[in-house]
């Protein structure tokens, strides 16, 4: 009898705990009690008083039944709570602007027939057609930008390649204010250019900082694709330092995964808690929108270019007249090299710096100063942070022995054209 009773037991026990496991799996509402148990469980015991706090709030918004949820529903939730990056977006887009320039009208020579009264008549036109093509003018060409206010005075940061040879620039800021604005300076070398606006209680930006800064880090890239108005898109870094693009001479990009299009270029890339760290500047796209590689200029050059342009109305970098070319396996093996770091030199401008120091073709540059040099990107840096004027010893190797040279900095000459920072570029 005893034994018969157990086993009813046993059974019994078995059915009830396979009902409350499908009911828990498939309706855990059903388990929600006033005192606690799934609900206190949950907020309690598995995610402390932080995650009880939140619950709470949940459950006003969405009521008893997203309150009774299981624990990884309410934790997936947690997390999507704390990867909002609205106080960051909220921070920056106020001191991002739209950049418009304008290129004026282009007007036609006109010859003396253009002042026949009868060139006014359509029908004596429609017949003839005299004069009809020179009257025609071009419209002003228009382009679309972006750019950053990055003091309380109206300085603002942009692409040069946004205000390349614009007779008007018109700024647009986020709060509904518009002004035209005066072109302080450009530079090239990196396409950036610095702006000045006019108009009281600008909001600004601030200016982070790079050192801190790794690939994995979320960033957010703010403003005006295709002309839609101020959007904000997320993405990573990618990858620091990127060089070799030929977009600028002077190359040390951020690449991000952010989605940049036209009418991003001068826009910001900001950091989580809404500080600047680049202008983005460049995207790699086959048809012109984004693919997920952007590039934007570092705020540690940006700072630079801004503070020199401010001061002088232009950057001012050290030269030597050299064309450098990285050292790869075929050149070592043509050359018979038995240096395989450095930057060789391809060719040499007469008269620059490096000839009268008696650089020649062929000369691998090795350091200069006490920096040594591993590639062509980084002569080009170590050179150009030397002012101009300054003596400095170039360490190179001719004919696999080394040599140094004491060479004049001299000043580094604008560029004769003007770059489109672009190339495959969202400009």
């Amino acid at each position: 009898m005893l034994r018969r009773f157990w086993l009813f037991f046993a059974q019994a026990v078995t059915v009830v705990l396979a009902v409350l496991f499908v009911v828990a799996t498939l309706k855990p509402e059903w388990l929600a009690t006033s005192g606690g148990g799934w609900r206190g469980v949950t907020s309690s015991a598995s995610t402390g008083q932080a995650d009880g706090a939140s619950t709470t709030a949940s459950d006003t918004a969405s009521g008893a039944s997203s309150a009774a949820s299981p624990l990884s529903s309410r934790l997936f939730r947690m997390h999507r709570a704390d990867a909002s990056y609205a106080d960051a977006a909220q921070k920056a887009m106020p001191a991002v602007v739209n950049v418009f320039s304008t290129k004026g009208l282009i007007k036609p020579k006109r010859d003396a027939r253009q002042n026949d009264p009868r060139l006014n008549d359509p029908l004596y036109r429609y017949l003839f057609g005299k004069g009809k093509a020179r009257r025609e003018e071009r419209p002003p060409a228009a382009n679309l930008g972006s750019g950053v206010i990055v003091s309380t005075e109206g300085y603002i940061l942009t692409n040069q390649h946004v205000i390349e040879g614009a007779d008007e620039i018109e700024v647009a800021l986020a709060d509904g204010r518009k002004t035209s604005a005066k072109l302080i300076g450009t530079d090239p070398d990196t396409d950036l250019a610095v702006l000045k606006i006019n108009l009281p209680n600008l909001p600004t930006i601030t200016l982070g900082n790079m050192a801190d800064k790794r690939v994995g880090d979320v960033v957010l890239a703010i403003g005006n694709p295709f002309g839609v108005g101020q959007t904000v898109t997320m993405g990573i870094i990618s990858a620091l330092g990127r060089n070799h693009l030929g977009i600028t001479p002077f190359e040390n990009f951020i690449q991000t995964d952010a989605a940049i299009n036209p009418g991003n270029s001068g826009g910001a890339l900001v950091d989580v808690q809404g500080n600047l760290i680049g202008i983005n500047t460049a995207i790699y796209s086959r048809s012109g929108g984004s693919l997920g590689i952007g590039f934007a200029t570092p705020v540690s050059t940006a700072q630079s270019v801004l503070d020199s342009i401010i001061k002088t109305g232009t950057v001012t970098r050290g030269w030597i007249g050299v064309e450098p070319q990285d050292i790869t396996p075929e050149i070592a093996a043509s050359f018979r090299l038995e240096q395989t770091d450095g930057a060789i030199v391809a060719g040499l401008l007469q008269g620059a710096p490096a000839d009268q120091a008696g650089v020649r073709p062929g000369d691998i540059i090795v350091g200069v100063n006490d920096h040594r040099v591993t590639e062509t990107v980084g002569l080009l840096n170590v050179i150009a942070q030397i002012p101009p004027g300054t003596q400095a010893t170039l360490h190179i190797i001719r004919k696999n022995k080394p040599m140094a040279l004491s060479v004049l900095i001299g000043k580094r000459p604008r560029p004769n054209r003007t770059q489109d920072a672009d190339g495959n570029a969202d400009e």
